[in-house]
């Protein structure tokens, strides 16, 4: 029995001073250290995020007062100019906040009884003011009209053209012209258009029945051979063949034509008398893929794809 107990404090004793053990326990605390380290590391990297926002925020407050005080000097001297012309703001004691006057420079005094001693007051009447103009002589009205040209005017681009998806419903031959067809075409409206088209040398009249096509719906209607006109059939065109031109696969009469990079509404009757058709046409061509085109961009109708000539490439359209 004495001998069991020795043998058991020996290996009590080697247990207490075996290496490995010791090494296991170390590798315990270090552990333990590691896991605290990462934890003052995060809370390091979240302390830095704080203050990098707070500097930030900051830096951002000392260029808003700065912009605020350009902006105030700005101002001073747009007021300090306008002094210089001799252009300032007049206080009314009306009490009405909607009119500012503007008081101009005296033009010199002529001799004689006429003279005003008045300085000119321009005051702007409120908005819902009406106030009868002076009448403007014949070349300031011209001058204004080339300074500021309208909005329609300046701008000159396919956007302006209502082209749309059509069918052709029937096709006959007009009954007072050899070379024309007459057709009432669907393009989505309540009632199909009228529509008059040279195509007789080209498009063989069965072709011409129930068929989809191009139609540009915004130009003025005109009277053919007796016959009201009220859209025009969109072709591809050299001068010994014309190609209708075909819309994408899944289009229905009415579907909008566009043109990517020109944005905008179509007019709702182009003007003859601006040619705002004779300007845009030359720039309608179909490319090497017979893919129509404006500009290089295509004729695309939305979500469904672009329109076509059968076969013939770099040809004009019209």
């Amino acid at each position: 029995m004495g001998s069991w107990r020795f043998l058991a404090r020996s290996l009590f004793k080697m247990s207490s001073h075996n290496p490995l053990m010791r090494l296991e326990q170390r590798a315990a605390e270090a552990d333990q250290i590691i896991e605290y380290l990462k934890q003052q590391v995060q809370l390091l990297k979240e302390k830095a995020i704080i203050q990098a926002s707070v500097r930030e925020e900051k830096k951002l407050m000392v260029e808003n007062a700065k912009l605020k005080n350009d902006i105030e000097e700005l101002k001073k001297q747009l007021l300090e100019k306008e002094k210089k012309r001799g252009v300032r703001e007049v206080a009314m004691p009306s009490g009405d906040t909607n009119v500012k006057c503007i008081s101009k420079p005296t033009p010199p005094k002529p001799s004689g009884p006429s003279a005003s001693p008045a300085a000119a007051v321009q005051c702007a009447p409120p908005k819902d003011e009406s106030k009868k103009k002076k009448p403007e002589k014949k070349g300031e009205k011209a001058e204004k009209k080339q300074a500021a040209p309208s909005q329609e005017d300046a701008k000159v681009d396919v956007s302006r053209l209502d082209m749309r998806v059509g069918r052709i419903i029937t096709a006959e031959k007009h009954p007072d012209a050899d070379s024309l067809y007459v057709e009432q075409v669907d393009v989505g409206e309540a009632s199909p258009r009228t529509v008059v088209s040279g195509l007789v040398k080209h498009i063989p009249l069965d072709q011409m029945q129930n068929r989809m096509a191009v139609l540009m719906c915004n130009l003025k209607p005109a009277k053919m051979r007796g016959v009201v006109s009220q859209a025009m059939v969109m072709c591809a065109s050299s001068p010994d063949k014309v190609e209708i031109l075909d819309p994408p696969s899944g289009a229905i009469p009415g579907d909008r034509v566009t043109f990517q990079g020109f944005p905008g509404e179509p007019d709702k009757e182009l003007n003859p008398k601006k040619k705002v058709w004779e300007q845009i046409q030359p720039d309608l061509r179909t490319d090497g893929q017979c893919v129509a085109t404006y500009k290089g961009a295509a004729f695309e109708v939305a979500g469904k794809g672009v329109c076509k000539a059968q076969t013939m490439g770099n040809s004009e359209i019209k």
